[in-house]
C-alpha cells in the first residue's frame, strides 16, 4: 500500500485506467474526420426487423438516473414520471420484454465496465457496443446502453444513499471506496456536476431520438425533408451519446478504483462539459427538425379535419350530437361548456336535439353588442315555455394560437364569459385550428361577430342570423334564412324599420301622428340652424314637429360634445345613451349585410337604396330623415334638406294644394337634382362577406372600389364605430 494505489488494483490496471481518460480526450480532439467514423458505424448496422418498445424502459432508465445523484435536485419533478413509469413497467407485455432483454443489458454493462478497467480507448469501446447491438434499430441500440449504464450507476449511487443507515451497504461501500469518496465531496463537487450535466443531455437526446421514431406515418414519411434530415443524424446521435455513456462510466469506474488519487486531477470535468456540448448542438439541431416534423404532421392533420368538418356539414344527421363535438370538443373526458344561468360545467348533452346559435367572436366583442344582445335573448325568454326551449346560444371564443396566452386576456375572456347568460364554451383552447380554419373559411368569420344557426339535426339554417337579430330582435326565430327573407317581404320603407326596438318616444310620436325629423352629424353650427329652421317652418306651416339627434356613425368622443350642445341649448330631443346610437346604426349596417348575405342587394330595390343612402350620408357628415308619422317623406343629405327648410317661402304655396308632405317632398327633389352629394360605403375587411360591385343609391352608376386605412384617435368603444 506505499505506493498509493488503491486496494486490488495493480499498476498496470491502474495506468490502464488513467490512460483511459486521457486517450478519450486525444481521440476527441485528433478525430476530425467524422464522416469517416461514422461510416464505420452505420457499417454495423444490420436491423433484423425486430420492433422493441422502448418507451417504459426509457422511463426507467429515466427513474434511476434522476435519483441517483449525490444530491437530489428539489427541482425535479419525478411524481408523475415515476408514476407512469409505474403503470408501464409493471404491464405484462413489458415485463416479457425486459425478461427477452435482460440478457443483452448485462451483456452491455459487463461490456463497458471490463473496458473501463482494461483502458480501452472510448471509440473502440464504443464502436464494440455496435458490434454488439447490429441487430437492433437506433433507438433500440441507445435506450439498452442507458439501461446497461442506469445498472450500474444506480447500483453504485444507491450505496452511497443507503450505506449509512444499512450494515450491508456499508460493509459494501467499504469495498467500492465510497466512504473515501464521500469525505472528498467537495473537491469532487464539479466533477459530479459535469456527470450530472452530460446525464441530462444524454437523456434529452435519447427522448428526442425515440420521438423521432413515434411519428405517425401515416402523417409523415422519410420523404419529408425534415425527417430524412433528422434521420441521417441520428445515427450521428446515437454515436456521441453512446460515446458519452462510455465517458460517464470510465469517471464512475476510475473513482471507486482509484479514490482519492484520481480526485487529485483537474482536466476531466473538462472532458465530460466538452462531450455535454457537442450533445447539445446534435440535440438543438435535431429538435430543430422534430418541431418541423410536428408542424408538417399538424399541417397534414389539420387539413384531414378541415375536410372531415366540410364532410359532416354535407350530411344528414338524426341530432346535432356529431356536429357540435366536432365544432368544440369531441372527447366525453371533461364538460366543455359552462351553463350561463348557474355557472356550472355541463356536457354537450343540453343541446341535444335543440335549435343552436353559435356566437362566434373574438375577445374584443363590444360592450355594447353584449348589453344589446343580452336583452334580445332574455326577452326571447319570456315568450313562453316553448321558444325557450327550442334553442340555446352557445359562445364560441375564436382566440390566435399564435398570440401568447396572458394574464390580461385571460381576464378579459374570463369577464365576457362570466357577463353571458347563455352557454359558454370553457375555455378558447378546446377550439381546435381546424375547427377555427373553418369558421373562417367557410362561415367568414373574421373579426365582428357571427350568429351562426344550427337547426336540432346539426344543419346550417342561416351562415349569421346577428344581422335579422339587431332587425327584429327575437321575432326572427327560429333564425333560418327562410325567416329571414319572409320578414324582408313583409318590410317597407317606414320609421319603424328604422327606430323599432330602441326608442318607445319616438313610437310614441308615431302613434300620435306627429311629424318627426331623425337628424345627425357632428357640425354644431349646422344642426343649430337646422333645429331653429325646421321649428320656423313647422310653426309656419302649422304642423306637430318633433326632432330628435341619433347621432353618427363613427366619431364617439365627438358625438359626445355634441350631445352635450344639444342638451345645453335644447336644440331637441336627443338620445343621451350611446349605445341606442351605436345600435341604430348597427341596425342599419344589418340590413345592409343581410340582403348581401340574402344575395338580394337588388339596386333597383326602393327601399334597399335608400338604407344605403342613409348610411352613405352617416359616413360623410349631415342629414335628416322627415316622416308623417310612420312614412317616411324625405331622406336627404344635409345640402338639401336644409336648403329646402330655408327655401320655405318658395313652396309653402303649394302646401294647401298639395300636402305639407308632397310639398317638401317636390322641393327637395328640384334641389337634389342640382346638387348631388357623393356616396361612400366602407366595408372593414372583418366584415366577412363584401360585395364584388355596388351601385349610387343617387345616381345608379357603378362606384369606384378603394382600400382605406383609417385611424380613429378619439375611438374608445367600440371598435366598429371607427370602421
Amino acid at each position: 500500500m506505499a505506493s498509493g494505489l488503491p486496494l486490488g488494483l495493480p499498476a498496470q490496471g491502474f495506468n490502464a485506467s488513467r490512460q483511459l481518460i486521457k486517450s478519450d480526450r486525444g481521440s476527441m480532439l485528433t478525430m476530425s474526420d467524422d464522416n469517416v467514423m461514422m461510416k464505420q458505424i452505420v457499417g454495423t448496422h444490420a436491423p433484423d426487423g425486430r420492433e422493441v418498445d422502448v418507451k417504459p424502459l426509457l422511463l426507467l432508465v429515466e427513474d434511476i438516473l434522476k435519483r441517483a445523484t449525490l444530491q437530489i435536485d428539489s427541482s425535479l419533478k419525478t411524481s408523475q414520471a415515476h408514476a407512469e413509469m409505474e403503470d408501464k413497467t409493471y404491464h405484462v407485455n413489458f415485463v416479457s420484454m425486459l425478461d427477452a432483454l435482460s440478457y443483452t443489458i448485462d451483456r452491455i454493462s459487463s461490456e463497458i465496465a471490463y473496458k473501463a478497467l482494461g483502458g480501452t480507448d472510448a471509440h473502440a469501446t464504443t464502436v464494440s457496443l455496435f458490434n454488439m447491438l447490429t441487430s437492433y434499430s437506433w433507438d433500440a441500440k441507445l435506450v439498452l446502453t442507458l439501461a446497461a449504464f442506469a445498472l450500474n450507476y444506480g447500483e453504485y449511487w444507491l450505496l452511497a444513499q443507503i450505506y449509512s443507515s444499512n450494515d450491508l451497504a456499508k460493509s459494501m461501500a467499504i469495498l467500492r471506496q465510497l466512504p473515501r469518496i464521500m469525505e472528498q465531496s467537495g473537491p469532487l463537487k464539479p466533477r459530479f456536476d459535469a456527470i450530472n450535466n452530460l446525464i441530462k443531455v444524454m437523456m434529452d437526446v435519447a427522448r428526442c431520438v425515440v420521438e423521432f421514431k413515434d411519428l405517425p406515418p401515416a402523417y409523415i414519411s422519410n420523404e419529408v425533408p425534415a425527417l430524412s434530415t433528422a434521420m441521417a443524424h441520428i445515427p450521428t446521435a446515437v454515436y456521441w451519446t453512446m460515446r458519452s455513456v462510455v465517458a460517464c462510466a470510465a469517471q464512475i469506474t476510475s473513482l471507486t478504483t482509484m479514490g482519492h488519487e484520481f480526485s487529485i486531477s483537474t482536466t476531466d470535468a473538462w472532458e465530460l462539459s466538452t462531450l455535454a456540448h457537442k450533445l447539445s448542438n446534435i440535440l438543438d439541431h435535431l429538435r430543430k427538425q422534430l418541431d418541423t416534423c410536428y408542424q408538417y404532421i399538424d399541417e397534414k392533420r389539420n387539413v384531414e379535419s378541415f375536410q372531415m368538418l366540410k364532410n359532416l356539414f354535407e350530411m344528414i344527421h338524426i341530432d346535432n350530437m356529431k356536429v357540435l363535438k366536432a365544432l368544440i370538443y369531441a372527447k366525453d373526458d371533461i364538460q366543455p361548456l359552462i351553463d350561463g344561468s348557474s355557472k356550472k360545467r355541463v356536457h354537450l348533452d343540453v343541446l341535444r336535439r335543440k335549435s343552436v346559435l353559435l356566437l362566434i367572436s373574438g375577445l374584443n366583442m363590444s360592450t355594447d353588442e353584449l348589453s344589446i344582445l343580452e336583452q334580445i335573448y332574455n326577452e326571447s325568454r319570456h315568450h313562453g315555455a316553448r321558444l325557450d326551449s327550442q334553442y340555446e346560444v352557445v359562445w364560441v371564443p375564436i382566440v390566435d394560437r399564435s398570440i401568447q396566452w396572458s394574464d390580461p386576456m385571460k381576464q378579459k375572456f374570463e369577464s365576457m364569459q362570466s357577463s353571458m347568460p347563455w352557454f359558454t364554451v370553457y375555455h378558447p383552447s378546446l377550439i381546435e385550428k381546424a375547427v377555427m380554419r373553418f369558421i373562417k373559411e367557410v362561415w367568414h368569420f373574421r373579426n365582428k361577430p357571427i350568429l351562426v344557426v344550427l337547426d336540432p339535426q346539426g344543419k346550417v339554417v342561416c351562415p349569421n342570423a346577428l344581422h335579422m337579430m339587431w332587425i327584429w330582435g327575437s321575432s326572427a326565430f327560429p333564425f333560418t334564412s327562410l325567416r329571414e327573407e319572409s320578414l324582408w317581404k313583409d318590410e317597407t320603407w317606414r320609421l319603424e324599420l328604422l327606430v323599432d326596438g330602441i326608442d318607445p318616444v319616438i313610437l310614441n310620436w308615431i302613434n300620435e301622428g306627429k311629424y318627426i325629423f331623425l337628424y345627425g352629424g357632428d357640425d354644431d353650427e349646422w344642426m343649430r340652424k337646422f333645429t331653429s329652421s325646421a321649428r320656423a317652418v313647422a310653426q309656419a306651416a302649422r304642423i306637430p314637429l318633433e326632432m330628435v339627434y341619433v347621432g353618427k356613425s363613427s366619431k364617439r368622443e365627438k358625438i359626445r360634445r355634441v350631445i352635450a350642445t344639444i342638451t345645453v341649448e335644447k336644440l331637441s330631443y336627443v338620445w343621451q345613451d350611446l349605445t341606442m346610437m351605436w345600435f341604430f346604426w348597427t341596425r342599419l349596417e344589418s340590413m345592409l349585410y343581410s340582403k348581401i348575405q340574402l344575395g338580394k342587394l337588388d339596386d333597383h330595390d326602393p327601399m334597399m337604396q335608400e338604407i344605403k343612402k342613409l348610411l352613405s350620408y352617416g359616413r360623410e357628415g349631415e342629414w335628416a330623415v322627415l316622416s308623417n308619422a310612420s312614412n317616411v317623406v324625405v331622406n336627404g343629405h344635409k345640402t338639401t334638406v336644409l336648403q329646402t327648410l330655408l327655401e320655405y317661402d318658395l313652396w309653402k304655396e303649394q302646401v294647401p294644394v298639395k300636402g305639407f308632405d308632397m310639398a317638401f317632398q317636390d322641393h327637395h327633389f328640384q334641389l337634389r337634382g342640382i346638387a348631388r352629394p357623393c356616396c361612400r360605403f366602407d366595408f372593414p375587411m372583418t366584415a366577412g362577406r363584401i360585395p364584388e360591385t355596388m351601385k349610387c343609391p343617387e345616381c345608379n352608376r357603378t362606384m369606384e372600389k378603394f382600400s382605406t386605412f383609417l385611424c380613429c384617435h378619439d375611438e374608445v368603444i367600440p371598435d366598429e364605430l371607427s370602421k
